[in-house]
């Protein structure tokens, strides 16, 4: 039996979710990664998307997230998530007012660079829309 990984995934409103697990796929602002137990010291931040967690003899758990950061240390991995929701939790309504979100940030930024930003956020958004 491999050894097991302590995952933690906060939200401002919860703490979503509290388990010693074998793999959880982060969607890291790079492109996803997968944490186990041992793995590097890593900080990165998270792009919208699904955060994958896999527990042996469990059905693969799907969340949410909206950005935030994900924190990977001796202790364990931990997610800071600016918003998170089980996929099975999320609907086309929720989806779509993170999208008109995402739009006014667009039309509101004032540097290039919150421009840009703000729209990397909404094409992520478009794309979990699709997903869905």
């Amino acid at each position: 039996m491999a050894e097991k990984l302590k995952f933690d995934l906060v939200s401002p409103e919860r703490l979503l979710l509290s388990e010693m697990v074998d793999l959880v796929v982060v969607p890291g602002v790079e492109g996803e990664f997968g944490v186990m137990s041992q793995h590097a010291p890593i900080v990165s931040v998270m792009r919208p998307g699904i955060v994958q967690v896999q527990i042996e003899g469990q059905a693969d758990q799907h969340i949410f997230v909206r950005g935030g950061f994900a924190e990977v240390t001796p202790a364990g991995l931990t997610i800071l998530a600016e918003f998170a929701v089980p996929v099975e939790q999320l609907d086309g309504e929720t989806i779509e007012r993170e999208i008109k979100n995402a739009e006014e940030d667009v039309a509101d930024a004032i540097t290039e660079d919150k421009r840009q930003a703000a729209q990397e956020k909404l094409d992520h958004l478009r794309e979990m829309q699709q997903a869905l």
